[in-house]
C-alpha cells in the first residue's frame, strides 16, 4: 500500500525542484501540516470544538502526503519506515506500552 501511495505522491510533486528544496519542501511542508492537526485537536480539547473527523483526516492525509514526499527525495521506502518502527517498537515495548 505505501509503495503505491508513494507513487501517487510521486506523480503530484512540483517537478524540477533541487533536491534540497525537495527536502526543504517535504520537511517544512510536514512540520506546517502537523501543525494543523495539532490545531484541530487543541480546538477540541482546550476550546470545546466539534471534532471535524473528515477536516481531521484530511489534514492527516496531508502530513503523509509530506512525508511521503520527503521518503521519495531521500530514497527511502514508507514500507522500510514502517517496519523499522514496528521493530523498534517492539524491542522497547515488548509487553506494549507502560500505563
Amino acid at each position: 500500500m505505501f509503495d503505491a501511495y508513494q507513487l501517487e505522491v510521486r506523480r503530484t510533486a512540483i517537478d524540477g525542484l533541487s533536491a534540497r528544496d525537495d527536502i526543504l519542501l517535504g520537511a517544512i511542508g510536514l512540520c506546517g501540516e502537523s501543525g494543523e492537526v495539532a490545531e484541530l485537536v487543541k480546538k477540541h480539547v482546550f476550546h470545546g470544538d466539534q471534532l471535524d473527523r473528515t477536516l481531521l483526516i484530511g489534514e492527516m492525509g496531508d502530513v503523509l502526503w509530506y512525508l511521503a514526499h520527503l521518503a521519495n527525495t531521500l530514497g527511502i521506502s514508507l514500507e522500510d519506515v514502517a517496519a523499522r518502527n514496528v521493530e523498534k517498537l517492539r524491542r522497547r515495548y515488548p509487553d506494549g506500552f507502560p500505563r
